[in-house]
């Protein structure tokens, strides 16, 4: 497997090509740098620890690095595309990202799966949409763990805090939703932009509001910085943040203004936690230890184990599309894509998998669980 990693600025020229032409080509767009590079670097540390071959057959790696930029991800799909010739795209890593560049996807007629979390990016599956995969489970199966808890603990109103963007919007809309079909007042709703420094007036807003709960929707240490604005104010109502923050990096920034914080989650987060019967833990515990024994315990990733199932979507779908066609040509990009709607019962690191032509997510309630921070550490919170 090679690997080849390009900065679309200054490190052009480490796209030479050495070596055999690979039999499979996967494109990577991540965010190496900029605000969401917490999410980006474990997904370039996962490509590093997966399987060399699919099919039998030799895979060779591109990753570009987007710095958490639309324009830049718009680039790098083109240069994957056109000058790569990929056969599939993984990442990009957020949600502004990824839906700048569906449009070149299509065009391109070539397949992407996303390790993004919003749901708008593969729904509806229509027009270019039919060549966007993504494998982070959609935001109402979040909200129905977080809201269930905040019904058992007594919770009726909630404030919400959020990015000022495609992430933020897919995110509170869909909890906003799930909110008032359970029963719960929005009383606030306030947002920022990820390079902000300070949200004091935001989070001065929401306090006014007197809420029972603050959900925050956030991704990436950025999404750290209402909680510690919250708790600088004296805000001592409960915090939930959301698996876009499920990472080392964000437990460091946040310390012990964490602690108390819950958050629904993909199991591998938790993976030795649960239950032996949870059909999930045999997968992700595979992911946690391949990726821990390589960079040290404590340091798995949820935006890894995505991309660590997007091999895996991959790797089943290859052999149905080599019956049709070869790696590098639309043909078996199309074929790719056929085969990938076809998954069916597929266990991940983050879930189960069930995907058809009119859904391209296929995740259900299996791919969450309820987790609370407690001394810098995920702890897993049984639901019945």
């Amino acid at each position: 497997m090679r690997i080849q990693i390009i900065g679309l600025v200054a490190a052009a020229s480490l796209a030479a090509s050495t070596g055999a032409q690979a039999d499979i080509k996967i494109g990577a767009i991540l965010s190496l740098t900029g605000p969401a590079a917490s999410l980006g670097i474990p997904e370039k540390n996962t490509i590093d620890v997966l399987p060399r071959t699919i099919d039998g057959e030799a895979v060779e790696f591109i990753i570009l690095d987007d710095a958490s930029d639309p324009t830049n991800a718009v680039r790098a799909a083109k240069k994957l595309i056109d000058e790569e010739k990929v056969d599939v795209i993984i990442g990009p890593s957020i949600t502004p990202t990824s839906l700048a560049i569906i449009e070149t996807i299509a065009a391109g007629k070539t397949p992407m799966i996303s390790a993004a979390g919003s749901a708008v990016i593969a729904k509806p599956v229509e027009g270019p949409k039919t060549w966007a995969f993504k494998l982070a489970p959609e935001e109402p199966t979040m909200a129905a763990y977080v809201f269930g808890q905040m019904k058992d603990d007594g919770n009726r109103t909630v404030g919400f805090i959020g990015f000022n963007d495609a992430f933020g919007d897919s995110f509170i809309g869909a909890f906003k939703a799930v909110a008032t079909e359970s029963g719960f007042e929005v009383v606030a709703d306030e947002r920022y932009n990820a390079r902000d420094t300070s949200v004091t007036a935001q989070v001065l807003q929401v306090i006014s509001a007197n809420p029972d709960a603050v959900i925050i929707g956030a991704s990436g240490t950025p999404g750290v910085t209402p909680v510690l604005e919250l708790r600088a104010q004296g805000y001592d109502g409960a915090i939930y943040v959301n698996q876009g923050m499920a990472n080392p990096d964000v437990l460091r920034v946040g310390g012990a203004a964490l602690d108390g914080v819950m958050l629904a989650v993909s199991p591998a987060l938790v993976a030795e936690q649960l239950a032996d019967d949870n059909v999930v833990k045999p997968v992700a515990l595979e992911y946690v230890a391949a990726y821990e024994s390589r960079y040290g315990e404590g340091t798995r990733s949820l935006f890894g184990a995505t991309v660590w199932d997007a091999f895996l979507v991959v790797s089943a779908a290859v052999p149905e599309a080599r019956k049709t066609a070869e790696p590098g040509t639309e043909a078996f990009r199309e074929a790719l894509r056929a085969a990938a709607e076809q998954t069916s019962e597929m266990v991940g690191a983050q879930g189960v998998f069930n995907m058809s032509p009119g859904n391209h997510n296929g995740t259900d309630l299996r791919a969450q669980v309820l987790v609370r921070i407690e001394d810098g550490k995920w702890i897993y919170v049984p639901r019945d």
